[in-house]
């Protein structure tokens, strides 16, 4: 008795590896701007995707279970963990990483304040940190520092206790409420 899959088969190729591209699905995504169609497995996760695929691995990926905050990115203008999406949920979106922020000759304001205020220390939980700041600073007016907290709330950083995170989310929507609209 033949295996169904035997190369020896009447009619068959033999190109069996063939079999485990049948399944990859084709998405087309745009990230940080530029547009990527890319077949995938339909179980690779969007951190993977991004990280392995495309080779931003400027989005980390901490406890796999969305719980951490360090494989957070913007999908369509909202905060996800990408730890917890399947790059096939994707297929459609636009897409922002922690390299879309800006560049090491042009940071972004975000990223300056974070340098400035030594917002950070080991720098594992930073793009995370960096994209949920952002998406926050894009949604909400953040009147006061509990706000600013209550955001963060996601995020875990195990260095440096958020009092100099705050402190750069405050600078960066202060200096957004002094620019005239």
């Amino acid at each position: 008795m033949h295996d169904q899959h035997s190369p020896d088969q009447a009619g068959d190729t033999g190109a069996i590896d063939e079999i485990d591209d049948i399944d990859d699905i084709k998405i087309s995504v745009v990230v940080n701007g530029v547009r990527y169609v890319r077949r995938v497995e339909p179980r690779m996760l969007l951190a993977d995707f991004l990280r392995h695929t495309l080779c931003l691995t400027g989005t980390h990926v901490g406890c796999e279970h969305g719980v951490c905050g360090a494989c957070t990115i913007i999908v369509d203008g909202s905060s996800a963990r990408s730890c917890l999406m399947l790059a096939v949920q994707a297929d459609g979106c636009e897409l922002r990483t922690v390299e879309g922020l800006g560049s090491m000759d042009k940071l972004s304001p975000l990223q300056q304040a974070f340098q400035d205020c030594h917002a950070l220390q080991c720098g594992f939980c930073t793009p995370g940190m960096l994209m949920t700041c952002t998406d926050m600073l894009e949604k909400y007016p953040l009147a006061n520092d509990e706000e600013i907290r209550e955001g963060l709330s996601g995020n875990i950083c195990r260095c440096t206790g958020y009092v100099n995170i705050v402190e750069a989310v405050r600078r960066v929507r202060d200096a957004s409420q002094e620019k005239p609209q």
